[in-house]
Parts: C-alpha cells; structure tokens; sequence
C-alpha cells in the first residue's frame, strides 16, 4: 500500500526526484547558486543542474569533508551553495566541518541529506540516516526543513535558498502523496500548515509521516474521532504558538517521524508542550535501535511507524484525555 493511499491521496514521483526539479528551477532564478556533488548526483538527482549548467556544477567525489569545506569558499565568494550528498555521509563524515565552516560561522550555505530514514531500505544502515536531525539539532544557527509532500519539497527549496544563514533540507527517496495542491503550498520557514482540521486530537508529523498522518486520520474519522494533522515541515524554528495551540484546542497529541526517538522531533514537541500546557502524548518513530536491510514498507512495518501504529497511540492518546490523564 502506498503512503496516503488510504486518505485517498495522489501518489507522486521520487521525492529524490521532486527535489532535482526545484534544485534547477532555483539555479534558472539565481545565478548565484552552485551546486556541489558528493558523486551521488545521480541518487540525489542533484545531476539535472550538472546538464544544464555544468560551469555551476562541481563533483567533489567521496570526500565529504572536502566537500563542505570546498561549499564554505564558494559561499565566501559570493555565491550560494547547495552541498548535496546523503543525508548519513554529511552528518557522519563531515559533522566538524558543517559545525565550524557552516554553522558557526554561520554562513549562507544550503545542504542537502538525502534520503534520510529508514526507507533508504535495500541499501542498508550504513546509509540511513537515522539521527541526522538530531545532530544538525545539536547546530544553534541551522534552519532545519523536512518537507512531507511534493510541493513543499519544491517550496523548501524555494525558501532555503532565498533564506540568508545556513539550512539543512533533509529528503527522502520514497514517492510521496500529493497533500497540497500542484502549484500552491503556503511555505513559511518556522510555521507549521494545518492540513487536515479536527478537535479531538492532533497528529504532528514530518517528512515521509505526514502522508501516513494523513491515513492515519481517515481511519479515526470513521471512528468518529475527528484529527488535526499537523505539516511540522520547519523543525528548527520551531512553530510554538501552533504547537501550543494544537495541545490547547485538541487536548491530546501524537508525533509521528521518520527518525530515532531519541533527540528527535517528538522530545522538541514534548518540550514546548510540557512548558506550556501539558496534554497526553505518544510517539511515533524508530526505537533505540540501528535497522537492517529490507524493503522500506516492510522496515516501517517492522518497527512500527505505519499510519496502523499511529492509530494506535492515537487511541491512546484519546482515551487518556476522555478520562483525564496526563
């Protein structure tokens, strides 16, 4: 079954690909971006800017470190750099580079981590990046993006570059359901969308999560249990006032993300609302664990983020505010 299958959604093409497309549109608009390849253009689909500029094009090769490094000159030259590579590469191999040449010095520079997540599937964990946010979480100065349908992917891009500082864009390689239409996603750096409106509970997710939230919502409708589902595409600034608001006018709330619990989105949500006003929680995401190999639908299954396991914490979440828990 297909991400948003269920909520009756349009499947799209590769987000890997989606994000290739916006990455040319943006060099058409600006010639001051250049793109750096880790020689996975093909994979990042970073290679549509190399066919049509290639003077704007540079393929550093299997040398991550260099490769930011390289990315923080040409920004001191002027120029705006896209530094693409996968998503576990960059944060893995070049974590000092990004923190001193790119985040504390704070620097205009856009980097690309793809195929973040366990639905990297196949290839297996060495590359999926799994802990990629909480690492660039660990940046005070990066903007953190995790679109969660095609059209925001191509307004992230859109927005990341035309942002003044350093952004992290995180991608997938899973399709993606349409959940905005073709050719409108209102995209605001640090505010959250609501997608789908509902009182009795909120459902907050990014990334490749927010098409299993939005099944995850048709199923509790026909319970009669009406969802907010929240689009979480800016983790970092995070967007309080919706968040709060979310816990004030639903009572109940579940996150739902393509990455480790631990240091991920959910503990960033818990915190706000914790502080703020306090409401039954679950959270959906990858255990304490590193995953094996496998097909991506499967992984998900097997360590339960499907919109099936959101349901159920759903449940969870809802019952305990019926009866007054916490």
């Amino acid at each position: 079954m297909q991400l948003g299958q269920i909520a009756g959604l349009e499947t799209s093409k590769p987000m890997r690909d989606i994000f290739g497309e916006a990455l040319l549109e943006v060099c058409k608009e600006n010639h001051k971006v250049v793109v750096l390849d880790g020689d996975l253009g093909n994979s990042t689909k970073a290679e549509l800017v190399r066919q049509t500029f290639p003077e704007r094009f540079f393929n550093i090769g299997i040398a991550e470190s260099n490769l930011v490094g390289i990315g923080a000159g040409i920004e001191a030259c002027g120029f705006i750099p896209w530094i693409t590579s996968f998503s576990s590469f960059l944060l893995c191999n070049a974590y000092d580079q990004i923190r001193l040449a790119v985040a504390m010095s704070n620097i205009n520079a856009k980097i690309l981590g793809s195929h973040g997540g366990i639905t990297l599937g196949k290839d297996g964990p060495t590359q999926m990046g799994i802990e990629d946010i909480a690492l660039m979480g660990g940046m005070p100065t990066m903007v953190i993006l995790v679109p969660g349908d095609p059209t925001s992917m191509r307004a992230a891009v859109k927005a990341a570059t035309d942002h003044v500082g350093p952004v992290f864009l995180r991608s997938s390689r899973l399709s993606m359901p349409y959940i905005y239409p073709r050719d409108d996603c209102p995209f605001e750096i640090g505010k959250a969308n609501i997608v789908r409106s509902g009182d009795d509970l909120s459902i907050i997710a990014c990334g490749i999560m927010l098409g299993s939230a939005m099944d995850a919502a048709a199923i509790l409708e026909k319970e009669g249990i009406q969802v907010r589902v929240i689009d979480l595409h800016t983790i970092r600034p995070l967007d309080v006032e919706t968040i709060v608001k979310a816990a004030r006018e639903t009572g109940a709330i579940v996150s739902a993300e393509e990455h480790l619990l631990q240091g991920g989105v959910g503990s960033n949500i818990a915190r706000i609302v914790t502080e703020n006003h306090p409401v039954p929680m679950r959270f959906v995401g990858l255990e304490d664990t590193y995953v094996e190999s496998g097909d991506p639908f499967e992984l998900l299954e097997k360590y339960h983020m499907t919109a099936t396991d959101i349901v159920t914490a759903a449940r969870f979440v809802y019952a305990a505010k019926k009866s007054g828990e916490k």
